[in-house]
């Protein structure tokens, strides 16, 4: 794959994400849902590898910047900035921080300033935008 290709941004339509992605999937990447708090399956995942997004693949999260944030959610301190990019979020009488794919635009989560150093950053994510490879 050439440097190109990885840089190519991922575009589908509506439709072609609705055949292609499971319901909930769909949901929360595509409509910006989310999944309910200590329901999803890498909130508990510790096993050492690389978290992608679930829609293009991408690398989003290393394992070894994941912590237990008590949110109920994934929680990183860190993240691939190459990859995701962020949006303000003003639903549910709230401004946030939201987390995108920057390759798909897939909806992630949102980011918080209440992480533990060293970057002081919570990167809460649906595990429903991720998959998981293991090292």
């Amino acid at each position: 794959m050439s440097d190109q290709d990885i840089n190519k941004k991922t575009l589908k339509t509506e439709e072609e994400w609705k055949k292609e992605l499971p319901e909930d999937v769909f949901h929360i990447t595509r409509k910006k849902g989310t999944e309910r708090a200590f329901t999803g399956k890498y909130e508990k995942n510790h096993e050492e590898g690389q978290y992608v997004c679930r829609c293009c693949g991408a690398l989003l999260f290393e394992s070894n910047t994941k912590y237990d944030s008590g949110s109920g959610w994934p929680s990183f301190y860190d993240a691939n900035k190459e990859n995701i990019s962020e949006s303000m979020d003003s639903s549910l009488m709230m401004r946030r921080t939201e987390i995108l794919c920057q390759k798909c635009d897939a909806h992630l989560g949102h980011v918080f300033d209440d992480g533990p150093q060293p970057t002081g950053l919570r990167y809460c994510v649906n595990s429903a935008s991720l998959d998981f490879k293991k090292s």
